[in-house]
């Protein structure tokens, strides 16, 4: 493996966080010691070390990615969105603090992953000298940066105090959140939030405002929190993406989101009558 210059090292499996079984909650933000990561995954097949450069460029966020399959002994996959989770303490994930380190770093691997050939001439890519995290073609030149794709995901709430709540069909059963979508190509974010809802529930909206943003690493996304009001229209779901869109009181919620996500942060503000 490469030679990583950082102290330590999260290391990530797919979709997970690979941390010692038994490890405290308090010490999963912590990276692991590259002693203890060597011993034990020196002759992982296809791993893959490499430091992250922090946001402010001062320090070094040591990874090592690896591929799916049996862990050595002694260690474990907690999924990166329960990491995200605990990291936080129930509060929104903001790309600050040891749940930003981990969502920059998991971002990186997992696009370093995915750019491991040109886009353009299909050739090995290599890293660029001069770009901290630029990714290098050496047959035809092509740089490649980190990808970032925008979403939108917006509450909308109506006169009667009541908000949007919808359940996705790749949602666990029960779970309700809010709509979102991919920004298109030429599109404003405003006009995303009102192409999306009239999509997906068949509604039309006023009012949109912009209210925070979250990295979102899974796998690449931004994103951005709107609220809007509702204008009119029958609320009618997809049936593609949507099973099901109901207007909920303050006093019958259903099962909402996971903490730490933009979309419990949205419900909360409007649940704390702050929207």
């Amino acid at each position: 493996m490469k030679e990583i210059k950082s102290s330590g090292a999260y290391i990530f499996q797919e979709g997970s966080l690979v941390v010692p079984e038994g490890i405290a909650e308090s010490d999963i933000q912590h990276q692991m010691s590259w002693t203890i990561v060597d011993h034990d995954f020196k002759d992982y097949p296809l791993a893959e070390a490499y430091d992250v450069p922090d946001l402010g460029g001062s320090d070094l966020i040591g990874t090592l990615c690896i591929p799916k399959g049996d862990l050595p002994p002694g260690w474990k996959a907690l999924p990166m969105r329960a990491a995200v989770n605990t990291l936080t303490g129930g509060t929104m994930a903001d790309g600050t603090g040891p749940a930003g380190k981990i969502l920059r770093a998991y971002h990186i691997v997992n696009w370093r992953r995915e750019s491991r050939f040109c886009g353009t001439c299909g050739g090995a890519n290599g890293d660029a000298e001069n770009e901290s995290l630029a990714r290098l073609c050496p047959l035809c030149g092509r740089l490649e940066f980190p990808r970032i794709v925008p979403a939108v995901i917006t509450i909308i709430t109506n006169d009667e105090n009541q908000a949007l709540l919808a359940h996705n069909k790749r949602f666990t059963s029960g779970v309700y959140s809010l709509i979102a979508g991919f920004n298109e190509a030429g599109e404003g974010l405003e006009a995303t939030v009102a192409r999306e809802i009239m999509e997906e529930v068949n509604i039309s909206v006023k009012d949109i405002r912009f209210i925070r943003s979250q990295p979102w690493p899974f796998p690449n996304q931004l994103m951005l929190g709107f609220s809007a009001r509702y204008a009119g229209g029958e609320l009618k779901p997809d049936g593609v993406e949507i099973g099901d869109a109901q207007w909920f009181s303050r006093e019958n919620l259903p099962e909402l989101p996971a903490s730490g996500s933009v979309s419990r942060y949205l419900i909360s503000l409007w649940y704390e009558g702050k929207l």
